[in-house]
């Protein structure tokens, strides 16, 4: 069982909920809450997916073939079965292990009446019939009776699609993946473990999963032409060699595994998930919570970053200023403390901005009387209360943004006027009507201003201007004044021109309104959804980030959707990344890794593919020509580990701070393609050359020079494919080369691996093709950078490593990708209360 904590939230003892006997009988009894694998698979899943895969079932058909012969060095290719396991095994474990961890840290904790006791649990530790505490922002983990409700109402667009807010009664059903909007309630616990909803959809959609990643897509279905092209290219292979006189099963089956493993792209996958599983980690050491794995690569193709101001560019915790009385008011200021000492007392479940005004304003002394209450929504924009007066009237007080409340009244004029200098103010009113009544607030009399102070996130304008020098357009989305956001991003230097507020935006001019301006004060919860849908329907790809109740709609609906670790729980749940540490500046580094992952994956993919087609183009000419195949299954081993499969590895794990694109496949073909041809045509016309256009039986010298001229342009791939050049991408090509003249130099080594060099004559020819072969491919690589519209530089100093910056907030260092390193100053803790108001 987990620990529970000891923090105890200071509430009434109440008379219901569970004792604890009570607790442990039921969790004997089997009726607690287990939950499955957090992050949607199993250790032994994770072995069966890595084991059983398409490639490794190709390679193991072949491996058995080669054992069969006899030829256990010609078989060295089936210790990528062994490897590709076996790294994306224990890579996978450990990012599963760091996602557990961190989802332990970000998920929801309920409170739950114990022993008449408010007490903060995990979700694990709950049983059937515990009383579980609701509050704005709360997301119900389990299903349940509502058996309190102060105004309760939930929205349950996860089950039922519909996003208005239910009330929810005394008796109603609540189901988990709900979470609340406004109010507050108690509810009793009917459905544990696989029971519930919430657990029914765990298991039907994994978090770490490659589901709908276009770059995962991509590869599949390279993968799948390529397995279509194996079984007719073997059945050729096997034609040709019994038409050419070979009787030898076994040399026709080292003809056929020759010719068909260097077509397989044995690593491509490997290195894909590799690269996304150290995603996974590093970001995990950043405390960033990546829900789902497409995530990564997701943020690296948006162009459009929607911020809420409040919990995003600003810290979530505010700080009371003052109170302006405005025109007409009756009541002295020490009168205004005093009902705002009563109106927020009745508020069980407070927001951060109400929570701000209690701590500077507690209740002493006995509660009004309170009658009906209004809680707070993003959508009214207000809350209030109803007192009974001692002779039975009803008086209510009123607490909202003052241009929505103030009307005509001069009020709002003074609120525009201070919120310009970037402060959050209320308007505080008396309404002799009650707040539930038709059309309330109605008959409202303004009384006073409430200044907030709100504080600039330190790493903000860091964060802001990597985006900008990234090309990504930050947009800010806020329900606050339109003036005060303004401010905000005017100390931020955000240029952004007049600030938009969104109650004033033309419907039919909605979509080029948010294209054009960059700041919108104002909005809705709906509206942010409809923001998001514009600019998608506008070609961005967009990520929305957000902390409150009212950014879940359009955290749903974004690409991908950002969510504050201290933000509500609703937020946390429906969002791909949570930054648990609330560090708007971690975003630029997910966006560095996204990155990473795609290009160096994009960059990989051009070696593997160019050795499956000048693979595939060798069979295709060696049947056509009706001759041996010149290479036994060890000579494209070795050709693979040292132009492939290291270099390849190697490129995958740098910075690399290239933006993503979209259509990968077609971009990696038209390289892949033709500098296959070209090797291919290199190592075949010098198989034809050096043998006089008739190759022998015993033809290893033939081989060889093929063999040499297959290295030369292979190699010269590398060179290009790793541009930009730097030192340490020079060694890839150089040491590859000193170790194929060992191989080719060595008597021991060409004895082992079926060499002969010993023919001069053959070996220059071989070289001079190879030679003219890597011409045509330098030619290949500029012709397509010519026409690229971001072409890529011959040389770029960068590091291999990503460069370790001090972080003051942390005590040590952090990696930063090649790029623009966002400020890392210390930040103060930030409230756990979510935030609802803006």
């Amino acid at each position: 069982m987990a620990e529970q904590t000891t923090e105890r939230v200071h509430e009434p003892a109440v008379d219901f909920g569970l004792t604890s006997a009570e607790v442990e009988e039921r969790r004997r009894d089997g009726r607690a809450n287990e939950l499955p694998p957090r992050t949607g698979k199993s250790v032994g899943k994770i072995v069966r997916q890595n084991m059983f895969t398409r490639i490794n079932a190709i390679l193991a058909v072949l491996f058995a073939m080669v054992l069969a012969t006899g030829s256990i060095i010609n078989g060295a290719f089936g210790l990528l079965i062994i490897v590709n396991s076996g790294i994306g095994i224990i890579q996978e474990l450990r990012a599963k292990r760091t996602l557990e961890s961190l989802t332990i840290v970000g998920e929801e904790h309920p409170r739950v009446w114990r022993d008449g006791q408010l007490v903060e649990l995990t979700q694990e530790e709950l049983v059937l019939d515990d009383v579980v505490r609701l509050g704005a922002g709360n997301q119900v983990v389990v299903d349940g009776v509502v058996e309190t409700s102060e105004y309760l109402s939930v929205d349950e667009s996860n089950l039922t699609g519909e996003s208005d807010a239910v009330r929810k009664e005394p008796g109603d059903e609540i189901m988990s993946g709900s979470y609340v909007v406004s109010g507050s309630g108690d509810y009793r616990v009917t459905k544990v473990g696989a029971d519930s909803y919430a657990a029914r959809l765990a298991q039907e959609a994994s978090r770490f999963s490659l589901a709908h990643s276009q770059l995962q897509a991509g590869i599949n279905k390279i993968l799948k032409y390529i397995t279509w092209v194996l079984i007719p290219v073997g059945i050729l292979t096997v034609i040709s060699a019994v038409r050419g006189g070979t009787t030898d099963w076994r040399a026709v089956v080292l003809e056929i595994t020759g010719a068909l493993v260097p077509m397989v792209p044995e690593g491509l996958v490997l290195i894909t998930s590799t690269a996304f599983a150290l995603g996974v980690i590093r970001l995990g050491k950043r405390t960033c919570l990546v829900q789902e794995l497409p995530a990564i690569e997701g943020l690296a193709r948006v162009d459009v970053v929607c911020a809420d101001k409040t919990g995003t560019l600003t810290e979530n915790t505010l700080e009371f200023s003052d109170i302006v009385l405005v025109e007409g008011c009756t009541e002295t200021i020490e009168e205004c403390e005093d009902v705002l000492a009563h109106l927020l007392a009745t508020d069980p479940d407070p927001n951060s901005t109400a929570a701000a005004i209690i701590e500077r304003f507690p209740l002493e002394g006995e509660q009004w009387e309170v009658g009906p209450r209004q809680p707070f929504t993003s959508a009214t924009k207000w809350s209030g209360a109803t007192f009974i007066n001692d002779d039975g009237t009803v008086s209510s007080w009123i607490m909202g943004a003052p241009d929505v409340l103030a009307g005509d009244h001069e009020a709002g004029r003074m609120a525009e006027e201070i919120g310009a200098s970037g402060r959050r103010v209320l308007l505080l009113a008396h309404s002799p009507e009650p707040v539930d009544a038709p059309g309330a607030p109605v008959d409202v009399r303004p009384m006073a201003l409430l200044v907030l102070d709100q504080k600039i996130r330190p790493d903000a304008r860091d964060t802001l201007e990597y985006f900008a020098e990234q090309g990504v357009e930050v947009k800010v989305i806020s329900g606050d004044n339109a003036a005060s956001v303004g401010a905000v991003t005017q100390r931020l230097g955000i240029e952004a021109g007049q600030a938009v507020d969104a109650r004033h935006i033309d419907e039919s001019a909605f979509a080029q309104t948010i294209e054009n301006n960059r700041v919108f004060g104002r909005v809705r919860p709906d509206q942010k959804q409809d923001m998001v849908k514009a600019l998608q329907g506008n070609g961005h790809t967009v990520a929305m980030t957000g902390d409150g109740v009212n950014d879940v709609l359009a955290l749903k609906d974004a690409d991908i959707g950002v969510a504050m670790g201290s933000g509500s729980a609703a937020t946390r749940a429906v969002a791909k990344i949570v930054l648990l540490d609330n560090r708007f500046a971690t975003l630029p580094y997910v966006v560095a890794e996204g990155r990473r992952v795609i290009g160096n994956i994009e960059r990989v993919a051009n070696l593997f593919l160019t050795k499956t087609i000048y693979s595939a183009m060798l069979a295709i000419l060696v049947i056509l020509a009706a001759v041996p195949f010149p290479f036994v299954p060890i000579h494209v081993t070795i050709t693979g580990w040292f132009t492939i499969g290291i270099p390849a590895f190697l490129l995958a794990l740098p910075p690399n701070n290239n933006r993503a694109r979209p259509h990968f496949v077609p971009r990696v073909l038209q390289f892949a393609i033709p500098a296959g041809v070209i090797v291919g045509a290199s190592a075949f016309l010098t198989y034809m050359v050096v043998s006089g256009w008739d190759v022998p039986k015993e033809h290893t010298q033939e081989s060889t020079a093929a063999l040499l001229a297959l290295i030369i342009p292979s190699s010269w791939v590398v060179a290009t494919v790793a541009r930009p050049l730097s030192p340490w991408k020079l060694l890839l090509f150089v040491l590859p080369l000193v170790g194929y003249g060992i191989i080719f130099m060595w008597s021991f080594t060409q004895e082992l691996f079926f060499l002969d060099s010993s023919n001069t004559g053959m070996m220059m020819r071989a070289t001079v093709i190879g030679l003219i072969a890597a011409a045509c491919i330098e030619v290949l690589w500029w012709v397509l950078r010519s026409r690229s519209e971001y072409p890529t530089p011959l040389w770029k100093r960068e590091p291999f490593f990503d460069r370790d910056v001090p972080d003051p907030a942390s005590g040590g260092s952090v990696a930063v990708g090649a790029g623009h390193e966002p400020n890392n100053e210390a930040q103060e803790p930030t409230s756990k209360r979510p935030t609802t108001n803006g």
